[in-house]
Order: structure tokens, then C-alpha cells, then sequence
């Protein structure tokens, strides 16, 4: 199929995907496959090959983020029948006072992604979320959106997160200038997207603790004392400090150094939190009152609900692994490696029309970089400017986050929102999270050279 008929075919699926969850009300995950399998059948992918594709695509995303979300399910659920969430919350609200929350969320959100997966602060922070909802008596959406923001900043403008190291790479950038860059870019998105446009948005959209998702209730065990806010924090912190040691050692330390290897195991995300969630188990759980029964009790009620979450995700997987096994990036890098704009923008567009066609923000992320590479290396820019291309890109790769996201879905479910009203608020927080920051990177540039 053609350049121009590839591009056709995805911006069809995705109409044709949303006719059939938004119009006819098809659930999202028979919609999500469904048009995965008939977009594999129109882009020319082989019959015989187009389950392989499905498989491929639902178990791409799901071995990792399955669980990413049961054993932060189990988490967030310790958090919750040991007091501890509450015990933040309250803390919080006395601290910084209701106005603004939005405000540390936001820069909580920002500082912890830099080191820590999307997916990992979003199911161990939701619960803390949902607490100070109810403390704070406000909307879901005036406190989830500043959190949802920074994360997302986080995890796509600076480095070390996957995405932009990758471009960096790809382009010959210097890590330092990407950093200084994205955080410069970071900051004005998070307080626009997150802050601001989730208090307008909440005016439309006032939702508050999904049923499903909130554990709030007479049924969970209780705990004969709860815990300190220093402890809890500690706890908290060990996840987030084994990832970050780990990222730490890759850029300091041989591969085959010994202490290189033992962080690289523990300071996985996955195991990071199996060692987070046994020590809630016994430090939160069993040191203050909870038994092995009570124990297992929490943890299966903690499961319960993500199924659905789960199913959803890896369908957007799916539909994801189809338009990319279409051909489709090269499509478009044939497409815009011929227009004669200014590089900065180029790296922003052909990173957002690869987001929008892929869905996943780290593959367009590389995608355009290797686009944008040609243009970099034939011209002499200076490692600030490069630096700049670099969040552009990853700027670009934030923009229209929509139903072949596997992050649109996790976002839905854990603020147990309708798929309209996700388009209004994490979609639209995200392309304007993208927009802002590169409108800042764009605004300096010319200093730049």
C-alpha cells in the first residue's frame, strides 16, 4: 500500500473506532480489537499473520503493565486499610492547605517521574489521590490532572526516562542540555495542562472517586494503630530509590560491575515493587495490627478491580502493534522528510502525527528522532539547539493522546471516567501539556543557535 494510503487507513480506523465505542456504544474492548483486526486486514498485513498480530500487540503491553498494575493494585490497597493513605493526605492538606494541592501534586508528579515509569507512579499514586478528594472535599479531575500532568512530563521531556534518552541518542544530543531544556519546557506545561485546565475542565466534568476503585468501606481490615507519616514516606520512597539507583549505576558504572548487575535486578520496576509491596505487608500491615489472613484478604480485594483495566490496555496494545506492523512510520518519514521547515517544528509534527497513529509516546518519540536525524547532522546547530529538537520531539510525542494509548485507558478506568469526558481531560490535558512545551522551546530557540 501507498505512503498516502496507509496514512488514509489509520486516520479511518481511528474514526471508525470511535463511531463504534462513542455512537453505537460497543465496549472499548470489543471496539479495540475489532478494528485492529479489520485495520490488519485493510493495511495488507498477511491473513495468516494477523492473529500472530493481535497477540503480539495485547501480550507487548500487558507483560509489563499486568504487573505494573496488580502489584500496585496490592499497594495502593495496603496504603488504604493500614490508614496510610489517609495519613497523607491529612498531612498534606495541612501542610500545603486545599488552594493548593494542585500545586504539589503537579511538582510531585514531575520529580518522580523523571526516574519512575508512567505506569508505576500512576497505580501507587491514584489511592493517595483519591484520599485527598475526599479530605479535600473537591473534584477527582482538580486534583488527578496536576498529577497526571507532571507524570507525564516527566516521563517524556527529560531524561533518564526511555523516550528521550533514545532521541538524544539518536541525535548526538548532550544529555545535560536535554535536561535543562525539558525541565524549562516541563514546568509551564505541568502549572497550564495540569493546574489551570483541570480547574476549568472540573466545571464540566466533576466526577469524583470511582465505586469500583474505592476501597473506602466497612468491609476492609482495621489496623490497631497507623503508621507514622515518616514511615509511610519511607516506604514510598524505596521503589522510586531502588529505580533511580539503578538508572544511576547504568550511567556511572561497567555493566559487568557486580554492583551494576544487583541494581539492575532489584532496581527493575517490577521488582522494585514486589520489595516495596512486602515491606507494606509486614512494616504497614503486620507491625501494626493486620494478620496473614487480613493480609491476603487485602490483597485479593485489591485485584478484583483491575481486570477490566487490564482487558482495555492490552486491546490498545493491539490496535497499536497493527499500526505500527503497518508500515505506517515509514510512511510518514517519507512524508515529511520532504518538507522545508524549520527543524524544530518538523521534529514536533512528525512526532505528533506518529503518536497519534502508533499511540505509544516512547516509539514515536524514536521514530521521529530517526526522521529528524538527517536534517540534525547535515546542519551545525549547537548542542542547545539539539537539546531543544530533543523535547520538541518528545513534546510532539504527547500531543492527542487518544484510544490506540495504552495510558488513555489506564487514565479512564482509574478516574472511572466515560471515553468522552477522558477525551476532554487527559487528552486534552495532554496536547496541551505538548503544545506548552514546546511553545516554550520554540520561544528560546532563537537564542539558542
Amino acid at each position: 500500500m501507498s505512503a498516502a494510503g496507509l496514512l488514509i487507513a489509520v486516520v479511518g480506523a481511528v474514526v471508525v473506532l470511535f463511531l463504534l465505542i462513542m455512537q453505537l456504544k460497543l465496549h472499548a474492548f470489543v471496539a479495540l480489537l475489532l478494528t485492529s483486526i479489520i485495520t490488519a486486514v485493510v493495511v495488507g498485513i498477511p491473513l495468516s499473520e494477523v492473529i500472530d498480530t493481535v497477540e503480539e500487540g495485547m501480550g507487548g503491553v500487558l507483560g509489563f503493565v499486568a504487573i505494573i498494575v496488580g502489584l500496585g493494585a496490592m499497594f495502593g490497597q495496603v496504603l488504604k486499610a493500614t490508614g496510610a493513605a489517609e495519613k497523607i493526605a491529612d498531612t498534606l492538606v495541612q501542610a500545603f492547605g486545599e488552594k493548593r494541592l494542585p500545586w504539589s501534586l503537579g511538582l510531585t508528579g514531575l520529580i518522580l517521574a523523571i526516574p519512575v515509569f508512567f505506569d508505576v507512579l500512576l497505580v501507587m499514586l491514584m489511592p493517595l489521590v483519591y484520599s485527598l478528594v475526599r479530605k479535600a472535599q473537591t473534584a477527582l479531575v482538580v486534583l488527578a490532572l496536576p498529577l497526571l500532568a507532571g507524570i507525564s512530563a516527566g516521563h517524556s521531556l527529560v531524561p533518564p526516562t526511555p523516550g528521550p534518552v533514545a532521541a538524544a541518542g539518536v541525535l548526538g544530543a548532550d544529555l545535560g542540555w536535554v535536561i535543562a531544556m525539558g525541565l524549562l519546557g516541563s514546568v509551564p506545561a505541568v502549572v497550564v495542562a495540569g493546574v489551570f485546565y483541570g480547574r476549568f475542565i472540573a466545571r464540566y466534568v466533576d466526577v469524583g472517586v470511582p465505586e469500583d476503585l474505592d476501597d473506602d468501606d466497612e468491609d476492609s481490615p482495621a489496623t490497631e494503630s497507623t503508621p507514622s507519616f515518616g514511615l509511610i514516606l519511607t516506604i514510598l520512597a524505596v521503589p522510586l530509590l531502588l529505580i533511580l539507583g539503578n538508572t544511576v549505576a547504568e550511567a556511572v558504572l561497567d555493566e559487568e560491575h557486580v554492583a551494576a548487575q544487583v541494581l539492575a535486578l532489584i532496581g527493575d520496576p517490577i521488582v522494585a515493587l514486589i520489595i516495596a509491596v512486602l515491606l507494606a505487608f509486614y512494616v504497614l500491615g503486620m507491625r501494626h495490627g493486620l494478620g496473614r489472613e487480613e493480609l491476603q484478604t487485602v490483597a485479593s480485594k485489591a485485584l478484583a478491580p483491575v481486570g477490566l483495566i487490564l482487558l482495555v490496555t492490552g486491546a490498545g496494545g493491539v490496535f497499536g502493534q497493527v499500526l505500527e506492523d503497518s508500515g505506517v512510520g515509514d510512511a510518514l518519514e517519507d512524508t515529511l522528510g520532504q518538507l522545508g521547515i524549520p527543524v524544530i517544528l518538523l521534529a514536533f509534527v512528525a512526532a505528533a502525527l506518529l503518536r497519534v497513529a502508533l499511540g505509544s509516546g516512547t516509539v514515536a518519540t524514536v521514530t521521529a528522532a530517526a526522521i529528524i536525524a538527517p536534517l540534525v547532522e547535515g546542519s551545525d546547530y549547537s548542542p542547545a539547539m539539539i537539546g531543544a529538537v530533543v523535547v520538541a520531539i518528545g513534546a510532539g510525542a504527547t500531543v492527542l493522546s487518544h484510544v490506540n494509548d495504552s495510558g488513555f485507558w489506564l487514565v479512564n478506568r482509574y478516574l472511572g471516567l466515560t471515553e468522552k469526558q477522558t477525551l476532554m481531560t487527559w487528552t486534552a490535558m495532554q496536547t496541551l501539556l505538548g503544545l506548552t512545551a514546546f511553545a516554550t522551546v520554540w520561544a528560546v530557540s532563537p537564542l539558542l543557535g
